[in-house]
């Protein structure tokens, strides 16, 4: 259940991921989301092997430090996005998009530095992590149980991310380059509230 809470969530990432899916087809956007998966799992050790640290971090004045310099990448990238001009697109013969090697490794990069700035996900994951611990049984932490618990709700976050890729893409046919400014604007000004939402909680943390 917790999987698919996380995975129906509608934060910043999950425009930008129906935004690749659309422009740029399927493996791009499946590119992207083995960034985010992978930044997921980093969050997830991070959270398993320092749980004392991080505890730490949720407590003290750190987190407001980290919602601050959180919002400030999203400030940033939000501005970047919404003045972004659409590039052309190279096509085969059927019309998939044609991609380098290379492409795939930077939308990769670009998926894992997007989630990893949002400070709101380890937050979540120690969250989850926690939840797991009480629910294991015999009143120890029950690594194996909170591993598994981890494991399925990345599974079940990864698999619906595969559904709205492949719904996206069923929409690529009505795109248009005024479409795709329109779209940049969007999520331009989607990252930019998000990012001052997460100034201003971090502002108000050290009032």
């Amino acid at each position: 259940m917790t999987g698919f809470i996380l995975s129906i969530m509608i934060g910043p990432v999950f425009f930008v991921l129906l935004e690749t899916s659309i422009r740029r087809g399927v493996k791009a956007a499946i590119a992207f989301d083995l960034g985010v998966l992978l930044s997921d799992v980093v969050y997830v050790m991070i959270a398993y092997v320092f749980y004392s640290q991080v505890s730490a971090l949720m407590a003290g004045e750190k987190q407001d430090l980290l919602k601050i310099v959180g919002g400030a990448l999203f400030l940033v990238y939000g501005v970047l996005t919404y003045f972004k001009k659409p590039k052309e697109m190279k096509v085969d013969e059927v019309g998939n998009v044609l991609h380098k090697s290379s492409d795939y490794i930077v939308l990769m990069l670009k998926g894992f530095f997007l989630n990893f700035a949002n400070p709101l996900v380890i937050f979540y994951w120690f969250s989850v992590i926690t939840l797991g611990a009480k629910k294991a049984t015999g009143g120890d932490t029950g690594d194996d149980s909170i591993l598994f618990y981890i494991g399925v709700i990345l599974i079940t976050f990864f698999s619906f991310d595969l559904l709205k890729i492949l719904g996206a893409k069923k929409l690529r046919p009505l795109v248009t380059d005024k479409l795709l400014i329109i779209l940049n604007h969007f999520i331009g000004i989607v990252f930019f509230v998000f990012g001052v939402f997460l100034i201003a909680q971090g502002v108000m943390g050290k009032v």
